[in-house]
């Protein structure tokens, strides 16, 4: 009974989505007010990151049986959103993913598709193995029309979209289904492999990539530390996220978090808090130039604040990850050619043959065209010899594959202190990093 009832409120209640290009100078304000439901924040937020729109500032809360959230936004370039019909479908978008009612907690992201299968894979990072994935897939007959691979803390995860190379069309023959999953699965164990290595297929329902890869890199343990060597350690080490939790009146945990800014950070941290069965009661997320501030009161879904210190420390370690993964570690390549059956599988192997170590990647095919993104270092997690990728690019082709200049190289901004936490009573004061460095990245 009380199901249906909060059933009939949200009917009655339908969200209300305000779109405001006045309220700010250098941002579009997005404000939403809802009945509360469990799970709504991340649905927001997933529609403004498909968008790709950067949320440079946010206010949350949901406190009671109302949602009522603002969100600055910015779209790529750092304008305003102007575009009415991108205004009206940005609208209709969140009214419908905060109305819609779901019988299922886990169901947040789900995307069906009937034109590819999706592969999901998981197991332990190591040079060469996207390159191999990608010799299995090209041998059966598995064109990739998409993909996106992440590595952290010693473990890789990915989602794969494949076609029938032969159809076009989504795999559904269980036999070809259950040789697929067999032979990735050999892969990904190895001969080393202390974890289980994961393969999961699915057709024709998916679920959405990018609240996927957060998900089976948390199921697979990703945020235990792992001591790592060489220069890109010492990067890490340097730039390392700041997380400290702290229990209040009204049995409340703040989570104050301050990073390096980047795209799509508030998404995964909220993904995070969702998978992990917190929920957000209040919060403030403020983006600048090169570092962000986020400030979240939660609780868990029983009701109840981080209680042990065993909680603490997996949160803390739990949301460090988010922030780490989607991290651009290493040398930017753009990979721009005709798409082909084979062409992922002939790319790695020629980056393999070279010592080049695929630390993420986004693989994307439209029109023909494939638009594809690795970030890489050498074999050892040290920064590339700029020989060895003019050697590549002159067996890949010039035109093809280009490095890409790294984008956030600004100065650092002068020392200074600001409150930034004011909007829930001044708990907190945010400071700069002081020992933030940007390394030039290869041109």
């Amino acid at each position: 009974m009380d199901d249906e009832f909060a059933k009939l409120i949200r009917r009655v209640n339908q969200p209300r989505v305000v779109i405001d290009n006045n309220a700010c100078e250098n941002a579009t304000v997005i404000k939403v007010d809802s009945v509360n439901k469990h799970g709504i924040l991340l649905e927001v937020v997933q529609v403004l990151t498909d968008m790709n729109l950067t949320i440079t500032k946010a206010y949350i809360s949901s406190d009671g049986g109302w949602f009522m959230d603002v969100f600055n936004v910015v779209d790529n370039d750092g304008n305003k959103i102007r575009d009415k019909e991108v205004i009206g479908y940005i609208q209709s978008r969140i009214e419908t993913s905060a109305g819609f009612v779901s019988s299922r907690r886990g169901s947040v992201g789900v995307m069906p598709s009937e034109e590819h299968t999706s592969i999901e894979l998981a197991g332990t990072d190591r040079p060469g193995l996207l390159s191999e994935v990608c010799a299995v897939l090209a041998d059966l007959r598995c064109n990739v029309v998409n993909a996106e691979i992440w590595t952290h803390n010693a473990r890789a995860a990915a989602v794969v979209h494949v076609t029938d190379d032969f159809t076009g069309c989504a795999i559904n023959d269980p036999k070809r289904l259950s040789t697929i999953r067999e032979l990735l699965c050999n892969v990904l164990k190895g001969s080393d492999d202390l974890k289980t290595a994961k393969t999961m297929l699915s057709a024709p329902g998916v679920m959405h990539r990018e609240r996927r890869l957060p998900q089976i890199m948390f199921a697979d343990g990703d945020y235990e530390k792992v001591e790592r060597a060489g220069v890109w350690a010492a990067k890490e080490r340097s730039s390392r996220p700041q997380v400290t939790l702290l229990n209040i009146e009204k049995d409340y945990t703040v989570i104050t978090m301050r990073s390096k800014d980047r795209p799509k950070l508030l998404f995964d941290i909220v993904c995070t808090l969702t998978d992990m069965q917190y929920v957000v009661f209040h919060g403030m997320v403020n983006a600048g130039r090169i570092e962000a501030y986020q400030e979240f009161y939660i609780r868990h879904v029983d009701g109840h604040p981080i209680s042990s210190e065993a909680e603490r420390v997996r949160v803390i370690q739990c949301l460090e990850a988010a922030i780490e993964r989607r991290g651009s570690e290493g040398l930017e390549l753009e990979l721009c050619t005709e798409d082909r059956l084979g062409l992922l599988s002939d790319i790695t192997r020629i980056f393999r043959e070279n010592s080049l170590y695929i630390k993420r990647a986004l693989i994307s095919t439209k029109g023909g065209k494939a638009n594809d993104t690795f970030y890489v270092t050498d074999v050892t997690g040290n920064p590339v010899d700029l020989k060895i990728i003019d050697s590549v690019c002159a067996q890949i082709g010039h035109t093809a594959l280009q490095v890409k200049l790294n984008s956030s190289l600004a100065p650092k901004p002068p020392h200074q202190e600001t409150t930034m936490g004011h909007f829930f009573g001044n708990l907190f004061k945010a400071r700069t990093f002081q020992n933030f460095k940007v390394i030039r990245s290869y041109s």
